[in-house]
């Protein structure tokens, strides 16, 4: 058991908690509680950390079984959680390597592209919604939140684990290549001259959304095929950017729906759907 944070072990847990430069350079993120563990496929665990309560508890035992862990005193547990009541299960996970070659090249694809979202509950907000909405990937740029904060994980409440998500330095130049792809872009945008329901989402589409203060760049929102816009009533000006993501990608979730259950319904009754 280990009862001290002084261990070079423990010291390492809650630098890789609190520092992006830590993770990226060990290739590791921390993951905090029982249903994040769960979630996460056992070959991307690295170190399994588990609190003496925890393993004393009879009704952990089914979810300890077979893994391999190391056990901390409550208090150094404490200390190398990164939330104010710890779960006393936390663990390093590897980052996961996506192809950015296969996941652009996806037919009919639909991605969340995100430039310089700064909350860390937003960004894993909108991972969160992404996968229950069915996006193929979240794409952000150099100056984005690090999707590996723990506040951001916990957010993303397991998404993290399934839904490609890719950094792009060179973020209008990656805008280019997809347009050049077929994929067709679209801005969130407070000027926009289209409702955001008008557009066809059920080919390959991008969703644009800025960051939460300022919104998308100039340079940024040029490159969109479509700016769009979502109504607003009473006094509100904007939405939360999560929001707006969210209302976009089910937007597009709603239209592939509805073209998919025209194109059985043609199918059974041997009618032609357009």
């Amino acid at each position: 058991m280990i009862t001290s944070t002084a261990n070079p072990r423990i010291k390492n847990l809650i630098l890789l908690g609190k520092k992006a430069k830590a993770r990226k350079e060990q290739g590791l993120f921390i993951a905090e509680g029982r249903k994040m563990i769960e979630e996460a496929p056992k070959t991307w665990i690295h170190q399994l950390y588990i609190a003496e309560s925890f393993h004393s508890d009879l009704r952990n035992r089914a979810f300890l079984h077979g893994r391999s862990y190391e056990i901390l005193s409550d208090s150094v547990c404490k200390a190398a959680s990164g939330t104010q009541t710890p779960q006393g299960v936390l663990a390093e996970i590897a980052i996961p390597s996506w192809n950015r070659e296969d996941i652009l090249k996806k037919e009919g694809g639909c991605y969340l592209l995100l430039e310089s979202i700064q909350d860390p509950g937003n960004l894993g907000t909108m991972l969160r919604a992404g996968e229950a909405a069915g996006v193929t990937a979240v794409i952000a740029n150099g100056t984005t939140v690090d999707i590996y904060n723990p506040k951001t994980i916990r957010a993303t409440m397991g998404s993290i684990y399934r839904v490609p998500y890719l950094v792009a330095e060179d973020f209008t130049g990656l805008l280019s290549d997809m347009k050049q792809n077929g994929i067709k872009l679209y801005a969130a945008h407070l000027k926009g001259s289209i409702m955001y329901d008008a557009p066809d989402y059920t080919a390959a589409s991008g969703f644009l959304i800025g960051n939460e203060g300022n919104g998308l760049t100039e340079t940024t929102a040029s490159l969109a095929d479509a700016a769009v816009k979502i109504p607003m009533e009473g006094s509100v000006e904007s939405l939360n950017a999560a929001v707006t993501a969210s209302i976009l990608m089910y937007e597009a979730n709603r239209q592939r729906r509805k073209e998919k259950s025209c194109f059985a319904y043609g199918q059974k009754s041997g009618k032609q759907t357009t």
